[in-house]
């Protein structure tokens, strides 16, 4: 991840008032993960799967602050129970921050397929996202997921992709 990218992700979580941060590492996220466990302002919590990420942003919710769960697009496929149980079932949202593997541009074959199913998911889970390349809009596209979400008490994501990522 770029260092721009970097800044400019951690400024929109900090801009839209996140405070609890969890995470399963990925490598295109790689050097977002120690500036998240350096910055004094976010609490990171490293998880060992999404779902159990998403889960703990819910309860972060109920406590009344707000959280993001950082991921690979794969996760989505993990997440997918505890999110429709939260979002559709109880109006607790989630608000998610993905590297796009599998994206135009992807060179390891095992990465294709969470391209190919992150979209068709997040449509069918009807999770509005956006897909950012360019880190001058990263900050804004993260405000407006999070803004979104405490709105609709539903789920919204943030793609990551292109040369911000590899």
């Amino acid at each position: 991840m770029t260092p721009a990218a970097v800044e400019a992700v951690i400024a929109g979580l900090k801009a839209a008032g996140i405070s609890v941060v969890c995470y399963l590492p990925d490598s295109l996220f790689k050097e977002l993960y120690p500036a998240l466990d350096a910055d004094p302002d976010i609490r990171t919590i490293r998880v060992t799967n999404e779902g159990e990420g998403a889960a703990i942003c819910g309860g972060v919710f109920l406590s009344g602050k707000r959280a993001a769960l950082v991921m690979e697009n794969s996760g989505l496929r993990a997440a997918i129970e505890p999110l429709a149980r939260m979002g559709m079932g109880a109006g607790i949202p989630v608000v998610m921050l993905m590297s796009y593997r599998g994206d135009l541009g992807e060179n390891n074959w095992w990465a294709v397929p969470h391209g190919m199913t992150m979209e068709p998911l997040l449509t069918a889970m009807r999770i509005p996202y956006r897909v950012v390349d360019d880190a001058a809009k990263a900050k804004q596209a993260i405000q407006d997921a999070v803004t979104w979400s405490y709105a609709s008490y539903y789920h919204s994501a943030v793609a990551i992709t292109g040369g911000l990522v590899r």
